[in-house]
């Protein structure tokens, strides 16, 4: 759990952004950035992908990563997360799971899946601890 701390705003964006960007580091030390869905939750961030995806060996090698929120069409307005990701083998709590379906379920059907086939693609949970924050 995070002792950041989070302004206003920015707590506000990620309870209501649905994409935030993961960048993680591949064999070749070169940062790979991905859109990605996300929980905020309990000062950490959850994440879900499909088995053998880059991000997850990429994780699994070197799990110092950031996330990035877009900023508005200024340049203003930028979140930027750093910290050490993990893949979780325990999966989401319930709780978690009923935050991730209140926020996305509604969108399952825009990627054509149901919940249980969310749920069974994108089956490996990525846990993100943040110890920075950059906003402004």
């Amino acid at each position: 759990m995070t002792t950041l701390e989070i302004p206003d705003r920015v707590a506000e964006r990620l309870d209501g952004e649905h994409i935030i960007w993961l960048t993680t580091v591949d064999a070749k030390h070169t940062p790979v950035p991905t859109p990605v869905w996300f929980l905020w939750h309990d000062g950490s961030f959850l994440i879900f992908s499909e088995p053998g995806k880059a991000k997850l060996r990429n994780v699994s090698a070197h799990p110092a990563v950031a996330l990035n929120l877009n900023s508005n069409a200024f340049g203003g307005d930028v979140a930027v997360f750093t910290g050490n990701a993990h893949l979780d083998d325990n999966g989401p709590t319930d709780d978690e799971w009923s935050a991730y379906l209140a926020k996305y379920g509604e969108s399952f059907a825009g990627i054509n899946t149901t919940t249980a086939e969310f749920r069974a693609t994108y089956s490996v949970t990525v846990r993100v601890e943040p110890q920075r924050l950059r906003s402004w």
